[in-house]
C-alpha cells in the first residue's frame, strides 16, 4: 500500500510531536530530579545561638488544642503559585538591589555560610477569618534581614523593602519595620531544611506583619524602593499598604456546632498579638460573667500562646466567647470587621450542645 505525501507528512509530524513531547517531559523529569538532589544535599547550619527546647507541650494533655509548633506538613499554604516552583540551586541566587549603594548577590552556599539564628514566630494570612485556621507557629532558622539590608547600604530616600518570588509574586513592607525585631531570610523550619511548599530555598519572615506584605516565598530578589513608586502584588487588588497583625484569639476545642457530653470538659485554644505577646485570656459562657483562663508557657512574644479553662457542661445549648488582652494591656477589638482591607477583627464565638 502506497502512502500519499500528505499522509506521510502527517505521520512525520505526529512522530515529531510525540518526540518533542517526550523530550520536554524528559527534561522536566530531569529538572525535578536535579532539584530534589540539590534539596537533599542542602543542609541548615547550626544556629549561632540556638533557642532552648520548648517546655512540655500542654497540647499533649488537652486533645484538640493546637501544639506549640505547627508541623511542616500541616502548616497552611496561601500563595499565588498554581504549582510549587521547582528551583535548582545550580542557577539560584539572592540579589539585593534597587536604591542601594552596595548591591549584593549571594548563592545558596554563600547565604547559609552567614551566621544564622532561630525564631519562634506565628505567621498569619490577612484573609484569616475570626477563628480561622490560616495561621501557624513554627521555629524558623535563618539569616538576619537587617544585617543584609544594612550591608547593602540603602539610600536615604528608600522606605520600602520589596521581596520578589520566582513565580512573579511581590510583597513590600516598610524599611522602618527593621526596628530590631528578628526579621529573617528563612532557610529552615522546625529543625528541617525549609520545605518546598513553604518557600525553599529561602523566604522572608517579618514578625508582626501579615504575610501578604512580607512573607515572600521562593525568594530570588529583594529591592529597596519607595511606596510611592511600587506596590506589592496584593496592594493593587485593594488590600492595605501596611499590614500589622491584629490581636486575635481562637477556640480550638470544643468545635463549633458540635455535640459534647454533659460533665467536665476543657475549653481551650490559642491567641496571638503582633509583637507584645498575650497577657490575659477571658472566656464567657452564655450570660455568665467572664472567667480568666489559664495561660500556657510563653515561648516567645512573637508566638501564639495556648490557653484553657475547665467547664462543667450542663445539658442544653451553649454559647462560648473568647477575648484576649495583649502584652501591653490592650483588649482585642470586639468590632466585627471583615478581612478586607487589612485583616478581620472580632471575638471568636462558638455554639455547642451538651447531651
Amino acid at each position: 500500500m502506497q502512502i500519499s505525501r500528505r499522509n506521510l507528512l502527517k505521520a512525520v509530524g505526529a512522530i515529531g510531536a510525540v518526540t518533542i513531547t517526550a523530550t520536554a517531559g524528559a527534561k522536566l523529569l530531569t529538572h525535578k530530579a536535579v532539584v530534589q538532589i540539590n534539596r537533599a544535599k542542602a543542609a541548615i547550619p547550626k544556629a549561632l545561638k540556638p533557642l532552648a527546647p520548648p517546655p512540655p507541650d500542654p497540647a499533649l494533655k488537652t486533645p484538640g488544642l493546637s501544639p506549640f509548633f505547627t508541623s511542616n506538613k500541616d502548616f497552611f499554604r496561601i500563595d499565588t503559585a498554581f504549582t510549587i516552583p521547582q528551583i535548582s540551586l545550580d542557577n539560584w541566587k539572592l540579589e539585593i538591589v534597587g536604591l542601594v549603594s552596595n548591591p549584593i548577590s549571594l548563592t545558596y552556599d554563600q547565604l547559609i555560610a552567614r551566621p544564622t539564628f532561630e525564631l519562634d514566630d506565628t505567621i498569619s494570612c490577612v484573609s484569616n477569618e475570626v477563628g480561622g485556621t490560616l495561621i501557624g507557629n513554627a521555629r524558623w532558622q535563618g539569616i538576619r534581614l537587617d544585617d543584609l539590608i544594612k550591608e547593602a547600604q540603602p539610600h536615604a530616600d528608600a522606605d520600602q523593602i520589596m521581596g520578589y518570588s520566582v513565580d512573579g509574586f511581590s510583597a513590600g513592607f516598610p524599611l522602618a519595620a527593621l526596628d530590631g525585631r528578628d526579621a529573617m531570610i528563612v532557610i529552615g523550619m522546625n529543625g528541617e531544611v525549609l520545605p518546598d511548599r513553604n518557600g525553599w530555598p529561602a523566604r522572608i519572615i517579618v514578625p508582626g506583619l501579615y504575610g501578604y506584605v512580607s512573607a515572600t516565598k521562593w525568594l530570588m530578589r529583594i529591592e529597596l524602593t519607595r511606596f510611592d513608586q511600587k506596590h506589592g502584588y496584593w496592594i493593587d487588588q485593594g488590600w492595605s499598604e501596611r499590614g500589622p497583625i491584629k490581636t486575635q484569639s481562637r477556640i480550638d476545642t470544643p468545635s463549633n456546632n458540635g455535640e459534647l457530653s454533659v460533665g467536665p470538659i476543657a475549653i481551650a485554644g490559642v491567641a496571638w498579638a503582633a509583637l507584645t505577646g498575650i497577657s490575659k485570656i477571658e472566656i464567657k459562657i452564655d450570660n455568665q460573667p467572664w472567667r480568666t483562663a489559664t495561660l500556657g508557657p510563653e515561648i516567645a512574644k512573637t508566638s501564639w500562646r495556648q490557653w484553657w479553662i475547665d467547664w462543667n457542661a450542663t445539658k442544653g445549648n451553649h454559647r462560648i466567647t473568647v477575648r484576649a488582652t495583649d502584652g501591653d494591656g490592650k483588649l482585642q477589638s470586639q468590632a466585627n470587621v471583615p478581612i478586607l482591607p487589612n485583616g478581620a477583627e472580632g471575638w471568636h464565638t462558638i455554639n455547642v450542645k451538651a447531651i
